[in-house]
C-alpha cells in the first residue's frame, strides 16, 4: 500500500500520533527551565552550580543539534518507524535516568542522552508525515502538527510548576514516560514502516567533529565564568580546540559528495545572512530564558507554579506571532515585517536591564507578551522564506543547515549568557563578603542560590539581600549584551534580505516580498513547484519505485509516490520559545 492509498481517517490518526511525539520534545524543553531554580537548591535539589545547570541545558541541545542530520540518514537506511521507536525508547529511558540522578554530573549525562532521543524522534516524525500526506494536505498537516509545539510551550511551565509544588524535582522528567507509552502504542497500531528508495550515506566524521568542536567550545566558554582569569589553560585551550575542530568539520563537509551539513549553502547572501540572524536570535532567547528562571523564582521568590504561570504570555505571544507574521509578510514584505519585529524583540530583552526586585508583575507580563509576539513574527516567516529560496533538490540540506545553526546558537547562548552572569555576580557580591567566615564566602561566591542558603543556615539576612542585588545587577549587564546581540541580528537580516540586482532568490521569486507574495509567483504554486511533489523531486523526475511500506512491493504507474528527498528537519512553524536544546 502506498501512503496516498491510506484512508483519510488513518492518516489523521497517524498525524495525531506524530503530534504526541512532537509534544514530548517541547514539553521537556520548557519544564526544565522551570526546574532550574529547584535543581540549584542545596536541600530540595541537586545543589547544582550555574555551570552545571548550563551543561544540563546545553548537553541536550548539543546532542540534539549535531545528531539530527545523522538520524535522518539512519531513517532512510533502517526505516523511519524503527528510528522513531528507538528515539522514544531512548528518550523514556534517559528521562528515568534524569529523574533519579544522584548529582549534577548524572543529570548532565542523562540530558545528553535525552538529546540523542530527540534527535532520532524529530526527523523520523517529519519523514513519516511527508510520506503520509501529499499535495495541499501536506501543508495543512505540517501547520496542524506545529500546534503541538505551541501546546508544549504553554503547558510545560505550568505542568512543571504543579509537579514541583507537590512532588520532588525528578517528577518533571518522569512525566515524559506515560507520553512515550501513549506514542508507542499509537505507532504500533497505526504507523507503517516507510522506507526511502534512496539511502543516504552516514557521516560519522562530520558527526564526531561537530560534537567535539561544539562541546569543547561550550566547555571553554562555561569554564571562563568559573576562573578568576581567562588566561587559564582550561579556558582558552578548549575554545581554540573547539574552533579548530569546527573549521575541520566545515572542510570535511566541503569535500564530501553528499554532505549532511552543506556549508556551501551559507555562502548565499540571503540564506547565509538569514540563518546568521536566526542563530543570533536563538543565542539571545536561550540566554534570557536562563536568566529569567533564576530571576522569577530566586530573586523575586515566586513559587514554581507562579513562575510557570508568569511565563504564559511569552508562549501565547509566540503562538500568535507566527501566523500574524506570515499574514503581514503576505501584505507587505519579509524585510518590512521581520526587521522591525526583531528590533522590538531586542528592546524587550534589553528592558530586563530595568527590572528590579519590586518591578510590578503586570509590566513584566506585558513585556513578555510583546517579546513573544515579536519573536514569533521573526522565526516562522524567516525560516520558511529561507528554505523557499533554495532549489527543491536542496530543501532537505537547507533544513539541516537551518536547524543546526539555530541549535548551535542556543548552545553558545547558554554558555556565554551563563558565564556573563557568573562573572558579574561574583564581582558584585564580593564587597558584601568582607568579614564573613571562609566557608560562607566560598559558598556565596558560587551563585545567588548558594548565598541565600548560606544566609539561611547562618542567620545572615543581609547576605541574602546582597546576593539578590548582585544577581539583579548581573542580569542587567547580561540583558544589555543580549540586546546588542539581537540588534546585530536585525542588522544582518536587514542587509541579507535586501532585494535588487544580484539577489539570490530563485528566478521569479523576490525574497524581500516574502514567500508567495509576488503576483504570479506564489512559492507554493510556482512553476515547477508542485505541492504534490516532495522536496527534492522536481516534476519530470519520477522515482523508479514508490516507498517500501513494511516490505511491500513498490507499485508503478499512477500509484507511484515520489519519495521525498530526505528532509530530516523541517523549519519550526511555531518557534521554540523558550529553548534552553
Amino acid at each position: 500500500m502506498t501512503a496516498s492509498a491510506l484512508p483519510k481517517v488513518e492518516r489523521q490518526l497517524i498525524l495525531a500520533v506524530l503530534m504526541v511525539c512532537s509534544l514530548l520534545i517541547w514539553l521537556d524543553n520548557t519544564v526544565l527551565s522551570t526546574a532550574l531554580e529547584t535543581l540549584a537548591d542545596p536541600v530540595h535539589g541537586l545543589n547544582a552550580t550555574p555551570s552545571a545547570l548550563q551543561w544540563a541545558t546545553g548537553s541536550y541541545t548539543l546532542t540534539f543539534a549535531t545528531l539530527m542530520f545523522t538520524a535522518g540518514a539512519l531513517g532512510d537506511r533502517y526505516g523511519h518507524r524503527s528510528v522513531l521507536v528507538t528515539g522514544l525508547v531512548v528518550f523514556a529511558g534517559s528521562s528515568v535516568w534524569a529523574a533519579y540522578s544522584g548529582d549534577a554530573g548524572q543529570l548532565i549525562a542523562a540530558r545528553a542522552a535525552m538529546g540523542v532521543g530527540s534527535a532520532l524522534i524529530m526527523p523520523a516524525s517529519l519523514a513519516i508525515l511527508m510520506w503520509t500526506f501529499t499535495g495541499p494536505a501536506r501543508s495543512t498537516a505540517i501547520a496542524v502538527s506545529s500546534t503541538s509545539a505551541g501546546a508544549g510551550m504553554a503547558v510545560g511551565p505550568v505542568l512543571a510548576g504543579v509537579l514541583l509544588e507537590h512532588y520532588w524535582w525528578g517528577s518533571v522528567f518522569l512525566v515524559n514516560v506515560p507520553v512515550v507509552v501513549l506514542a508507542l502504542v499509537g505507532i504500533a497500531l497505526l504507523v507503517p514502516d516507510f522506507r526511502s528508495p534512496v539511502v543516504r550515506p552516514l557521516d560519522p566524521a562530520g558527526m564526531l567533529l561537530s560534537i567535539g568542536g561544539l562541546a569543547a567550545l561550550a566547555y571553554g566558554l562555561i569554564r571562563a565564568g568559573q576562573v578568576p582569569a581567562w588566561s587559564s589553560t582550561d579556558v582558552w585551550a578548549p575554545i581554540v580546540a573547539g574552533l579548530v575542530l569546527l573549521a575541520v568539520f566545515v572542510l570535511v563537509e566541503l569535500r564530501v559528495k553528499v554532505p549532511s551539513f552543506d556549508p556551501r549553502l551559507l555562502a548565499r547572501r540571503a540564506f547565509g545572512g538569514g540563518n546568521a540572524a536566526l542563530g543570533l536570535l536563538l543565542f539571545a532567547v536561550s540566554a534570557l530564558t536562563f536568566y529569567n528562571a533564576f530571576y522569577m523564582q530566586g530573586a523575586r521568590g515566586y513559587s514554581p507554579m507562579e513562575a510557570g504561570l508568569a511565563g504564559l504570555p511569552t508562549a501565547l505571544g509566540a503562538i500568535l506571532g507566527a501566523p500574524l507574521g506570515a499574514y503581514l509578510v503576505r501584505r507587505w514584505s519579509l524585510r518590512l515585517v521581520t526587521v522591525p519585529a526583531l528590533t522590538v524583540a531586542a528592546l524587550t530583552m534589553g528592558a530586563y536591564g530595568l527590572f528590579g526586585l519590586r518591578t510590578p508583575l503586570g509590566w513584566i507580563e506585558l513585556l513578555l507578551l510583546v517579546q513573544g509576539l515579536s519573536i514569533g513574527m521573526v522565526l516562522g516567516p524567516v525560516t520558511a522564506a529561507l528554505i523557499s529560496t533554495l532549489p527543491l533538490d536542496r530543501a532537505g540540506a537547507g533544513s539541516a543547515v537551518t536547524n543546526t545553526v539555530r541549535q548551535t546558537g542556543s548552545v553558545i547562548g547558554i554558555a556565554v549568557g551563563g558565564t556573563i552572569m557568573s562573572i558579574v555576580y561574583r564581582r558584585a557580591v564580593e564587597p558584601s563578603l568582607d568579614g564573613m567566615p571562609g566557608p560562607v564566602r566560598d559558598q556565596a561566591r558560587v551563585s545567588a542560590e548558594q548565598a541565600r542558603h548560606a544566609a539561611a543556615t547562618t542567620d545572615r539576612p543581609a547576605l541574602a539581600r546582597a546576593a539578590d542585588d548582585a544577581f539583579v545587577h548581573a542580569m542587567h549587564v547580561g540583558a544589555v549584551w543580549i540586546m546588542f546581540v539581537t540588534l546585530l541580528g536585525a542588522v544582518v537580516l536587514l542587509i541579507s534580505l535586501r532585494s535588487g540586482p544580484g539577489s539570490e532568490a530563485p528566478a521569479g521569486h523576490e525574497l524581500d516580498r516574502g514567500p508567495g507574495h509576488e503576483p504570479g509567483h506564489d512559492l507554493d504554486h510556482a512553476p515547477g513547484h508542485d505541492l504534490g511533489h516532495a522536496p527534492g523531486h522536481a516534476p519530470g523526475h519520477e522515482q523508479d519505485g514508490g516507498p517500501v511500506t513494511g516490505g511491500a512491493t513498490p507499485r508503478t504507474g499512477a500509484d507511484v509516490r515520489r519519495a521525498p528527498d530526505p528532509v530530516p528537519h523541517a523549519p519550526d512553524p511555531v518557534p521554540p520559545v523558550p529553548d534552553p536544546d
